[in-house]
């Protein structure tokens, strides 16, 4: 009988609810301070995408400021590089290698060694070769251990046959080339 006193009187008095002291609501706003200021943190999103279609759209003289811009953010920028990567034209690839080269971390190699063996641009994958290539013979150790082993691998796909997928006869998206292609199924039975 004592305890169904206890829990009416507290009902009564504060609703069942254990109400949280000053202390625990200083420590649980002090544990959600270090996020608050990472999402804060989070302005340059839109900054580098601005400067990445420079890089996509123009061919002029406003690209070569905009990679030192882009460079400026360093690894922060290499995702949205890699992304816009897939859908930029071939002189907006190599405008996007070129600022992943003067961006120079390391956590682009996986970039250049896909963009090396599989973009359908001759120029383009000349590029981000030469750049492993030069990253591999360089500094830091780190970036040059990364870079030659992405040109091993880019050495030992080629030679298993594996590289761009080219479409039409001059290499465009568009047309799917049929160089080798056997003939196409009918719906009709064979006479």
């Amino acid at each position: 009988m004592r305890r169904a006193s206890v829990i009416a009187a507290t009902d009564a008095i504060g609703g069942g609810r254990a109400r949280p002291r000053g202390g625990a609501i200083l420590v649980a706003l002090l544990g959600c301070l270090p996020i608050a200021l990472l999402a804060c943190d989070d302005v340059s999103h839109g900054d580098i995408a601005d400067e990445i279609n420079i890089l996509v759209r123009r061919d002029d003289d406003l690209v070569p400021p905009a990679t030192e811009r882009l460079a400026a953010y360093k690894i922060k920028a290499v995702p949205q590089i890699e992304t816009a990567i897939h859908t930029a034209d071939p002189s907006g690839r190599l405008h996007l290698v070129a600022a992943l080269d003067r961006i120079g971390d390391g956590a682009a190699t996986p970039i250049l060694r896909h963009v090396a063996l599989y973009d359908t641009s001759t120029d383009v994958r000349a590029s981000a070769e030469g750049i492993l290539s030069r990253w591999a013979g360089g500094s830091p150790p780190a970036r040059a251990r990364r870079a030659a082993a992405a040109l091993a691998e880019i050495a030992r796909k080629r030679a298993a046959g594996e590289g761009p997928l080219l479409y039409g006869a001059a290499g465009l998206p568009g047309v799917p080339s049929t160089v080798g292609a056997p003939e196409p199924l009918s719906a009709e039975p064979p006479k």
